[in-house]
């Protein structure tokens, strides 16, 4: 069957925005009250039982759906590859129920859940081999599905590499639903904002949120939700927490009150609804009669310019944006240095120095003519976005290193740059485009930079229109009008200043700057690039390329932000300042000093996670400290301050991990200092971590399992799809005082409760578990000791049942 094209969209699909349309419910829960055994995957009933498939997917179709959902949430090869089954044999199989389901009263979405991995720099699935895995579930489906859904994610570069997948192997409109904690978290940190802006910047049909919340608990997100994005929003809970009646699993919302939730959604603005874990038929026929086909409120959504990282967002326009300009090796030995021998800790502790100081989003320029800038690009974004949660400015002219590095950004980069150059508009905006990228556009052309502000301004209008041609909005687009130094002409700054003002004014684009260009080649550079900054803010800078580290230039930045109302309160200059002496007198002739770098130490390197530096500086202080005391001292208290800030959520998820490495590479030289001295490491106690009978998500497990060696203890790692008499019998030929269960699917929660029953009977020991589908209340009642939300958590209960048993 030929593959469809964009043109040719289902009805359904027509209506999003416009009238509301209505999702199915859950599978797995339907499925387990029909004797799917825990651990057993729902997805190859799609070949065992498929008469309970067509019955369940007719039921929703009967009870009012739009969209019927494929069985294949986990039909990725890494979940099938012991079953002797084939992606496209279940996909195949799937797909076909389900358009006998819909006999074409309904469209059909091939549903994608998430690979069970986690990602590198922070696990060991590379960014392209999750691609290739939704490439091969892409391939089985995209001939027989109406859309692509894909849902459940925890990891925005997880949805990347599926968005990626699916837009280059398909032609099929996506739809991405993501699952937020009770705060409005992903597992890595990111917030709805930045979420959402990466599905949008990608190319989604409708963006929303799905599963471990009920819709009581998704209600206080909505709103956040529907201010985030003008795309439509899907919303689709649980059927409440989970709770044990009868030792069955259960969802306490019933149709009536769930469908009274709905109704809200929708009246605030949602504009596909349905159910997911322990939604029904009846959930979802209430949900039909209410709001099937109703016009959707329009929502008054504001355009904005926006970038981000895995975590958050930076919106231009709100107060002027500092762009870090310090990696970049131009007059920078030490960077060039760096570049060349691979010494990436330097750019990362570059990277960290400059948003201590103040910078909102970090430019990457690695070019230099010696070495290989597309694989050394690569790297340092892949590197940058593991230690900070900035998002990143790509500079660069060579094309296959912007094309490497926008593909494994986590998040919507800004690119530098484009220019009117014909060669550069039709190179650079096609990649801005497939990318989802903002772009900096630079005023010049085949004739060089213009020498008026209205010749700069016609090329960015050039510019704008060419873009919007590529479907570029042209508020993705920031205008350089090209700083160049007063030493050179006396009206350059003047140049510079009136392009940019009819640039942002006239034309509505949001402005940037190399703002040091103005004073190249003259003495107290300072003095004139912040004199120049602020001229340039008030005309209308939305973005200024400076140096945060610059104490003269950041004087200029904060007392224009008070001054001008954009520092509510004086809150940010009263922070810098009120603790500081007044400047000396400029008749001493002192200079003011650029703001100080962090000196590295033991402790700094572990909480930025920076792994060379923490090897590097545990291997020096060895020589004059007794090993014990450098890991009671320095290791722990570092990776303590680093767990305390994960338990605030002042600190993310990446972060602990990177810290955790960083500790773990000190561990290293120092378990080697002990071995050559004939000193044996002393382990707090053995800890079984496992993930549970038929589930492969080993996410949870793996952070857990880190943090926890980083602590002293001894893992005994089982792994994941662990039967309970593996569990049991390591439990007992070990004399285990704690073990740690996982669970991230429903269905494999009976597993849990079955190895908590074994262990009850065969050894005294304790229970930890984990798991997106659990909760306190169900923890307790499949009969565990304790629940955690996160790693941290585990931890800080081994310390106290092991500190209690000793």
């Amino acid at each position: 069957m030929k593959r469809k094209e964009v043109l040719n969209l289902h009805p359904v699909i027509e209506k999003f925005g416009k009238s509301a349309v209505i999702f199915d419910g859950g599978m797995g829960t339907l499925l387990q009250a029909r004797g799917l055994r825990g651990g057993e995957l729902p997805e190859l009933w799609n070949l065992s039982h498929p008469e309970a498939i067509l019955e369940i997917q007719t039921a929703y179709a009967d009870a009012g759906c739009d969209i019927l959902k494929s069985n294949t949430f986990g039909a990725n090869r890494l979940k099938l590859k012991k079953t002797g089954h084939t992606v496209e044999e279940v996909i195949s199989a799937a797909l076909s129920i389900a358009r006998k389901a819909s006999a074409g009263r309904t469209a059909v979405a091939l549903d994608i859940g998430p690979s069970g991995k986690l990602l590198e720099p922070y696990g060991d699935l590379s960014f392209e081999d999750a691609y290739d895995l939704f490439r091969e579930m892409i391939l089985a489906g995209r001939d027989n599905a109406d859309l692509i859904l894909i849902e459940t994610m925890s990891d925005t570069y997880e949805v990347k590499a599926a968005m990626l997948a699916a837009k280059e192997n398909c032609d099929l409109p996506i739809v991405v639903t993501y699952t937020f904690d009770e705060s409005g978290r992903l597992l890595m940190g990111g917030d709805i904002e930045a979420a959402v802006t990466l599905a949008e910047s990608l190319g989604a049909a409708a963006v929303g949120m799905n599963c471990s919340l009920g819709p009581e608990q998704m209600e206080q997100f909505v709103p956040r939700l529907l201010q985030s994005t003008a795309l439509p929003v899907c919303i689709n809970p649980n059927a409440g927490l989970p709770v044990t009646v009868d030792g069955k699993t259960s969802y306490p919302v019933a149709p009536e009150e769930f469908c009274d939730y709905a109704v809200r959604f929708a009246e605030s603005g949602a504009a596909l609804l349905g159910g997911c874990c322990g939604t029904t038929p009846a959930h979802i026929r209430l949900l039909s009669e209410a709001i099937r086909g109703k016009p959707v409120p329009k929502r008054d959504v504001p355009a904005k310019t926006v970038v981000s990282s895995y975590r958050c967002t930076v919106t231009f326009g709100d107060r002027p944006i500092l762009i870090g300009e310090r990696i970049n090796p131009t007059g920078k030995p030490r960077l060039k240095q760096a570049l060349r021998s691979g010494d990436f800790d330097y750019l990362c502790d570059e990277a960290l120095n400059q948003t201590e100081h103040g910078a909102d989003i970090l430019d990457v320029n690695v070019g230099l003519p010696d070495i290989d800038e597309p694989a050394v690009m690569e790297e340092a974004v892949t590197l940058l976005q593991s230690v900070t949660t900035a998002p990143l400015q790509i500079d660069t002219s060579n094309l296959e290193a912007m094309e490497r590095a926008l593909r494994l950004y986590n998040g919507k980069p800004l690119v530098n740059s484009v220019n009117g150059k014909e060669e550069s508009l039709h190179t650079v905006l096609p990649l801005v485009k497939k990318y989802g990228a903002a772009v900096v556009a630079l005023t010049l052309d085949e004739n060089g930079i213009p020498d008026t502000a209205e010749a700069r301004v016609k090329i960015a209008e050039k510019i704008i229109r060419t873009a919007e041609s590529y479907g570029i909005d042209r508020r993705d687009i920031l205008v350089d009008t090209l700083t160049m130094t007063v030493s050179t002409g006396a009206q350059n700054a003047e140049i510079t200043l009136d392009a940019l003002d009819t640039i942002r004014h006239k034309l509505g684009v949001h402005t940037v700057l190399g703002v040091s260009n103005i004073s190249f080649g003259l003495p107290r550079r300072e003095i004139l690039t912040s004199t120049f900054f602020t001229m340039a803010m008030q005309r209308g800078l939305s973005a200024g390329i400076v140096n945060p580290l610059s104490d003269e230039l950041m004087k200029s930045y904060r007392a224009f932000c008070a001054l001008a109302g954009l520092d509510s309160g004086c809150k940010a200059y009263i922070e810098a300042y009120a603790n500081t002496a007044a400047a000396p007198d400029v008749r001493t002739g002192a200079v003011q000093q650029a703001a100080p770098v962090q000196d590295m130490t033991l402790h700094r390197a572990i909480v930025k996670g920076l792994c060379e530096q923490a090897g590097t500086l545990t291997d020096a202080a060895l020589k004059d400290i007794p090993p014990l005391d450098i890991i009671n001292g320095m290791l722990i208290p570092a990776l303590d301050e680093v767990g305390q800030g994960f338990e605030r959520g002042t600190v993310f998820l990446p972060q602990l991990l990177m810290s955790a490495d960083a500790a773990k590479e000190a561990f290293n030289r120092i378990k080697a200092n002990l071995a050559d001295k004939g000193i044996q490491e002393k382990k707090k106690g053995s800890i079984i971590l496992a993930t549970v009978k038929g589930d492969i998500h080993d996410i949870g497990k793996n952070i857990v399992k880190v943090l926890l060696e980083n602590y002293g203890f001894d893992v005994i790692d089982l792994g994941k799809d662990v039967p309970p008499e593996t569990i049991v019998q390591t439990a007992i030929e070990h004399d285990i005082r704690l073990v740690g269960l996982s669970a991230l699917m429903t269905t494999t929660v009976p597993s849990m409760e079955e190895t908590i029953r074994q262990l009850r009977r065969a050894h005294d020991c304790k229970v930890m578990v984990g798991g997106a589908v659990l909760n306190p209340e169900y923890a307790e009642a499949i009969g565990a000791d304790f629940y955690s939300k996160d790693a941290m958590g585990s931890v800080r209960y081994a310390e106290r049942l092991f500190a209690e048993n000793e």
